[in-house]
């Protein structure tokens, strides 16, 4: 499976501190069924804890996953900033989920060319 990072995604995971190897081990998690909640229209919440914490006090993550295709992290917030994501916002990623990922590998690479998206290796 092919996995991405929404440039805003990025720019919010730096800040916080989350790296390309909590996003793999996020991936790894996912594959092995262990998803914290299917929101519909390839839209999923999973949950990856703070170094040196527990999922408790975890981060919240947005991710547009075709099952064994590819999945793209859209979305970021700690349990402080906010609780959960609102109907409105779940409609978007909704959108975006269905455009994303239905694209083919030339619009993908045009999209890392243009820093839209990030693939993490």
């Amino acid at each position: 499976m092919r996995v991405f990072k929404y440039r805003l995604f990025e720019k919010w995971a730096k800040k916080q501190g989350l790296n390309d190897v909590d996003i793999k081990t996020a991936i790894v998690e996912i594959e092995k069924g262990l998803i914290d909640a299917n929101l519909g229209g390839q839209v999923y919440k999973k949950r990856i804890s703070r170094q040196g914490e527990g999922k408790s006090g975890a981060y919240r993550t947005i991710i547009l996953m075709k099952v064994k295709d590819k999945a793209i992290f859209a979305h970021g917030f700690s349990k402080g900033e906010k609780s959960n994501i609102s109907a409105h916002e779940l409609d978007g990623f909704k959108v975006m989920a269905k455009a994303f990922l239905n694209l083919s590998d030339e619009n993908i690479q045009i999209l890392l060319d243009d820093n839209k998206l990030i693939e993490v290796v």
